[in-house]
């Protein structure tokens, strides 16, 4: 005989005692191997919240690593966001406060309040701590940095003093720096008294001069394998620039990604050692940075997931705004023709064809352009090369593609002369979908305008204005 197997239940219709229950025997992820690890915890929270068991709620959240926690708090309803906020208190870990969505963020500033964000922040690593403070809006920065200790508003005041997205905006403040002259005992002897007020994480120790400039580096592993009488000037790694507290977030990642970097010295204007950039901060630059130009290429200026609906639909607006004005200029195009097209049915069939392609073959060259231009592999040096071969791929591209179409129309319409309009103008406009794609963006880098922000409205505009002029001022010519 068989034991009796207790009735399965489906998760929807579990009540917290029975999934705690079940949880309780395994680890959470084997309790619920069908179901994604947050969405249980979520589930376990908002029923918490629910009966009104918030130290429950409290419990589960706070075991969890901070990443976890900011992403359940994302996908929180905002009442239940608040009310689980307000009853962690000081307790809620500081790490998730950079972990969350803007718009999430907001919200838990606004719970905590000031006194709350104080003291989180204080509890943070320095360059957590100013990318939480520097969203702040001025009224509530101010109030913050007043609240904190006098050396931790020091710390806060001087990276805002820096450009946003530079490296003095970003780099850490905590950091093990020895002069030149100590032993590698020297060294060792410094980090064991000193732990309470060293970084929780490193990777290498500056060695500096007197005057405080970086010399180089030492790896820990080369450190700890060295003798304690060794001077810590014969292990140390010469062959590292510094990085100004001036440059651009880009190009620092671009930097770590070249020369395989853990970590990277920053220096300021006089060439003194005042920080650190650890990797972990640049795969965020890189994600930050990705996630800005794809937005930017759909005409969203950052991510709304977490948004209100009216704020969403602001934010969306005067892109769109601007869309139907290119909409309109195309358009314009069209009514120049319309006699034609009154004559001529098959024109109006066959011009949503010409657009598609051109716009398709523009939006390939601008998504290949914008991205090598801030990869810097499109440089002034190659420009030339560069146009010259994409306006040979539309050529080409134009011309297969004119054969299909073309031959498809005169078999659609029974028509050879419209199969020959419709292919010459998908050459005219493939080829100037490709040099559009790639001058546009030239010309807004030149003029230090973001190429990923206003391409893809200049393309749309020329490609459907021009592939429409093209289209059927040669059906003018030559089918009437």
């Amino acid at each position: 005989m068989t034991a009796e197997q207790p009735p399965k239940t489906s998760p929807e219709t579990e009540t917290v005692a029975e999934i705690e229950a079940r949880a309780a025997a395994l680890d959470i992820e084997d309790a619920f191997p069908d179901e994604n690890f947050t969405d249980v915890l979520l589930r376990l929270i908002s029923e918490a919240i629910a009966e009104g068991d918030m130290a429950r709620a409290r419990e589960l959240l706070l075991d969890q690593h901070y990443a976890d926690a900011a992403d359940i708090l994302d996908r929180m309803q905002p009442d239940d966001r608040a009310q689980l906020v307000l009853a962690l208190g000081k307790d809620i870990d500081p790490d998730i406060l950079p972990a969350l969505d803007e718009e999430v963020r907001d919200q838990v500033v606004g719970v905590l309040g000031v006194q709350g964000i104080a003291a989180a922040v204080e509890a943070m690593d320095s360059d957590d701590a100013v990318a939480v403070i520097e969203q702040l809006d001025d009224d509530e920065r101010r109030r913050v940095i007043q609240a904190l200790p006098a050396e931790n508003r020091a710390v806060i005041e001087q990276a805002l003093a820096y450009p946003e997205y530079s490296a003095g905006r970003m780099m850490q403040r905590e950091m093990i720096a020895v002069p030149e002259f100590w032993t590698v005992g020297d060294t060792l002897k410094y980090i064991q008294t000193t732990a309470d007020e060293l970084p929780d994480e490193f990777y290498e120790v500056f060695v500096v001069d007197l005057r405080h400039h970086p010399i180089g580096r030492v790896s820990t592993a080369r450190l700890l394998r060295a003798a304690p009488e060794t001077p810590i000037r014969e292990i140390v790694d010469a062959d590292v620039e510094p990085v100004p507290a001036a440059m651009d977030r880009e190009e620092v990642a671009m930097t770590f990604r070249d020369r395989d970097w853990v970590s990277a010295m920053v220096v300021d204007a006089d060439g003194r050692l005042i920080g650190r950039i650890t990797v972990d901060d640049i795969v965020d630059v890189i994600d930050e940075e990705a996630e800005d130009d794809m937005l930017r290429l759909g005409g969203v200026s950052d991510s709304d997931i977490f948004r209100a609906v009216w704020g969403t639909v602001r934010a969306r607006f005067t892109w769109l705004l601007i869309n139907l004005g290119t909409a309109m200029l195309a358009a314009s195009v069209i009514g120049l023709f319309e006699g034609t097209i009154e004559k001529m049915v098959a024109l109006a069939v066959l011009m949503p064809v010409v657009a598609g392609m051109g716009g398709n073959a523009g939006t390939q060259t601008l998504t290949v352009t914008v991205r090598a231009l801030a990869m810097k592999e499109l440089t002034p040096g190659n420009a030339r090369r560069v146009i010259g071969k994409e306006l040979a791929v539309g050529l080409t591209n134009g011309l297969v593609f004119a054969c299909l179409a073309g031959t498809i129309s005169y078999v659609w319409f029974g028509q050879a002369t419209i199969g020959v309009v419709l292919g010459c103008a998908m050459v005219i406009n493939l080829t100037i979908a490709a040099l559009v794609g790639i001058l546009v963006p030239l010309a807004l880098d030149r003029f230090k305008v973001d190429p990923a922000v206003a391409s893809g409205v200049f393309l749309t505009a020329i490609t459907d204005s021009l592939g429409f002029f093209a289209f059927l001022g040669l059906a003018t010519a030559f089918l009437l």
